[in-house]
């Protein structure tokens, strides 16, 4: 397989495996580079926030560090996306991880200081012109995501990479105090959502929200009217102090699992973050459907070599 960059020039899966590429498709970003410590300084009080996960099970808030981060990543989704990779891919660079270690006082807040980052992330680039639309209506987690409490155990945190509104596909959430499905026990068929429940969530470069894992969300439909792609990027997190609610990803025989959770710090390595990467398209397919190429792209990325890095 070879894709098309925009300089026409072919690229080989062997490529892939080049930071030189990496660093070349996209120069002004890093990986490597950046330090894994330029967190925000923690707020004087997460009462209203606090309370706004108790009831609504979700909440939003922005970061102006996070405002100057999260157009360089979205510059690197678009350049994935025209040499016919997904946007994924925009994980290779440091960006996308800065923007999540400036929320480690948040995430701490909630989870405990011992919190672990998961390989479980995502980027989108849901194009109006295509017809595209965000994942359809889901639970992150249903099931082990909710100490006996009711607290969370683990989270997910999006961010917009772009303006997103509901022309161009922004989140859609329902609130769990208006959600009769949210504490359907296990096994058991939940009820209709109701419609007048859904609040939509425009967002712009800067913003985040962050959910617990029960809630019900969905990324909207997107109309000929809007002016631009949706872009953004989600990572979920747990508590450290229970067992990981990932299974380890087995790579194939005779490789290493891969873990089930990640550390707050350094960042991934360049090859690690290659087979992350490679993880994540193989993990959620069952939300965007997987073609075979992509399939074949993914297996041999868990296994290549890197250089350059």
């Amino acid at each position: 397989m070879t894709i098309t960059t925009p300089s026409t020039l072919p690229v080989t899966w062997a490529d892939l495996c080049s930071a030189a590429f990496w660093r070349s498709l996209a120069p002004q970003l890093c990986i490597g580079g950046m330090q894994s410590d330029a967190e925000a300084a923690p707020r004087q009080s997460y009462e209203r926030l606090t309370q706004r996960m108790s009831k609504d099970g979700y909440f939003g808030d922005s970061d102006e560090e996070i405002g100057q981060l999260a157009p360089l990543v979205g510059e690197a989704v678009k350049r994935c996306v025209a040499v016919g990779l997904p946007a994924v891919f925009a994980w290779i660079y440091d960006e996308p991880w800065a923007c999540y270690a400036r929320l480690r006082p948040v995430f701490a807040h909630f989870l405990g200081a011992g919190f672990k980052p998961l390989p479980a992330f995502w980027a989108w680039h849901v194009d109006p012109k295509k017809g595209e639309t965000g994942w359809k209506p889901h639970r992150d987690n249903r099931y082990n995501s909710l100490a006996a409490d009711g607290s969370p155990l683990s989270l997910t945190c999006w961010i917009p990479l772009s303006d997103a509104n509901p022309l161009n596909s922004c989140m859609y959430i329902v609130p769990k105090h208006m959600d009769p499905g949210y504490s359907t026990p296990a096994g058991t068929p939940e009820p209709p959502t109701p419609v007048f429940a859904a609040r939509a969530l425009p967002a712009k470069p800067g913003d985040y929200l962050l959910w617990d894992q029960c809630v019900m969300h969905w990324g909207g439909p997107t109309s000929e009217f809007a002016g631009h792609p949706r872009m953004s990027m989600a990572l979920e997190f747990q508590r450290g102090d229970v067992r990981p609610i990932m299974q380890p990803f087995q790579r194939g025989e005779h490789l290493p699992a891969m873990p089930a959770v990640l550390e707050q710090r350094p960042y991934p390595s360049f090859d690690v973050r290659l087979q992350l990467v490679a993880r994540q398209i193989l993990q959620y397919q069952h939300m965007y459907g997987l073609s075979q190429n992509l399939a074949d792209l993914a297996a041999y990325l868990l296994t290549a070599p890197t250089r350059d890095a």
